[in-house]
């Protein structure tokens, strides 16, 4: 009998020993259920195959050929990674929306002796449950903001909380960018359901009777977009700033953004995108500073003329309410250290 889940807690608390996601290998990768293994009933190549064949001959041809292939697929699975399984193993299994790929696949598993279910509507119903977290249902945590300029450490300030036991999300590195027009990130981004996937899992693991620290962002990442009901929640949320000296940022951008640095020609590509917005002879002075190899003064001139206007500009749209200012002499790890301790005291206050 199916499995219905009324809530995306629910879902990830199945209680079953395993997850399989029998739907092709792109659709797994696109997004898929959190912890679920891929065991494709049909491989890329064999769904687009089957799929023109109930387009452009009939239905029942199509289901006669795909379940051959489907038969034939879950044999390869028994075979390998299933071999080991024990007769009590209870798997859940499911498809696009829980049809014929996850019915096929489980009924073998059943005629075998495995308590295999599928998933009622599939995919798809998980996917309602994250958009009604993420979409319709107001946020229970509390959130606080960690703000400040750019190259003030508050990515790996998060990290330092996080490891002195705070709730922390970091968004960047769950959307795979750092946020700015230099912030690609090696791997690249994932896509928007994917990015809301991890973050409505990251949400779950939380206590909502604790605050959480989260970055000050946009509402969007990249190409990424916050989902609404966090980016509400982001947008009402008290501020912790924290501060540094011009010379202490530009030092750890400059090692922080190393890769880009390494890359002169994208990093060049990438700033000529600012010339409309702040002219010909301020991006001139960049590329002549990238050029000589002054990465720091490059790195500072790229915060007082480009980066801290922005942020002004923007802070400027978002007045809520500041906790307290934080501020690190240095962002070395040292530094980092100290700030970090500075801030954990302040959410025990809070």
């Amino acid at each position: 009998m199916p499995q219905s889940f009324p809530s995306l807690r629910a879902l990830l608390d199945h209680g079953f020993d395993a997850v399989i996601d029998v739907r092709s290998p792109a659709e797994y990768a696109l997004d898929h259920i959190p912890g679920a293994i891929s065991l494709p009933a049909l491989s890329n190549d064999e769904r687009a195959e089957v799929g023109t064949i109930y387009k452009q001959i009939s239905a029942f041809s199509a289901r006669k050929i795909g379940a051959a292939k489907v038969a034939r697929n879950v044999a390869t699975h028994l075979e390998g990674p299933l071999s080991t399984k024990e007769g009590g193993w209870r798997p859940l299994v499911y498809c696009w929306r829980g049809g014929q790929r996850s019915g096929s696949f489980a009924s073998i598993l059943t005629q075998i002796g495995w308590r295999a279910e599928t998933v009622q509507g599939g995919y798809q119903s998980y996917r309602r449950l994250v958009q009604q977290a993420l979409y319709e249902t107001p946020l229970l945590h509390r959130l606080i903001l960690l703000d400040g300029f750019t190259g003030t450490a508050k990515t790996d300030l998060l990290a330092h909380l996080a490891k002195r036991g705070a709730q922390t999300i970091d968004l960047e590195g769950l959307a795979g960018h750092r946020g700015s027009l230099l912030g690609d990130m090696p791997g690249g981004q994932p896509n928007q359901k994917a990015f809301e996937s991890a973050l409505a899992l990251a949400l779950l693991h939380l206590d909502p009777a604790r605050p959480v620290l989260v970055e000050a962002e946009s509402s969007k990442i990249g190409r990424l977009v916050l989902p609404p009901v966090v980016w509400s929640a982001m947008c009402a949320a008290p501020r912790i700033e924290v501060d540094a000296p011009l010379a202490a940022r530009a030092a750890y951008l400059t090692q922080t953004y190393a890769d880009i640095i390494a890359n002169p020609d994208h990093l060049t590509a990438q700033l000529q995108q600012l010339r409309a917005h702040r002219g010909h002879e301020i991006v001139d002075h960049w590329l002549a500073l990238l050029k000589a190899g002054d990465l720091t003064g490059l790195a500072s001139a790229l915060m007082t003329q480009h980066y801290d206007p922005a942020y002004a500009k923007s802070r400027a749209l978002h007045n809520g309410q500041t906790l307290a200012r934080v501020y690190a002499e240095t962002l070395d790890n040292a530094g980092q250290e100290l700030a970090a301790d500075r801030i954990l005291s302040l959410l025990r206050e809070a």
